[in-house]
């Protein structure tokens, strides 16, 4: 008797841990997880990483401010509402639109963007 219930409950646990392992293999393929590095569009303020939305050169236009920090070391940044996500690539397009309003698009992680493509947003001329 002792050992037929000892072989129940080991074949009790057995199961249990394959189903645990099953359903974190079916965790691990869900489609949220795949599309997590499917490119975002996002349309904000180029700015930089240390000034975000304030910036600290009074005496500056955005676009100089922004263009100064980054010199000094900072990174690009995009001002979305309160949110600032730190850019990275397209350097070169990032400086011509620093401190103009933008619509980015690139992968999106956490408060990091892989800049794909940039392009001002154009404003809507008085008529």
């Amino acid at each position: 008797m002792k050992v037929e219930r000892l072989i129940q409950e080991i074949t009790a646990v057995s199961l249990f841990v394959v189903t645990l392992l099953a359903m974190q293999l079916f965790a691990q393929s869900s489609p949220t997880k795949q599309t997590a590095g499917a490119d975002k569009t996002l349309t904000g303020v180029i700015s930089d990483s240390m000034c975000g939305a304030q910036h600290m050169a009074k005496d500056k236009s955005p676009a100089e401010c922004t263009r100064m920090c980054v010199k000094q070391g900072q990174k690009y940044a995009l001002v979305v509402g309160s949110k600032v996500y730190t850019l990275n690539g397209h350097e070169s397009e990032l400086d011509k639109m620093a401190g103009q309003r933008v619509k980015l698009t690139g992968q999106v992680s956490g408060d990091t963007v892989s800049v794909s493509s940039v392009t001002p947003v154009k404003r809507k001329s008085a008529s």
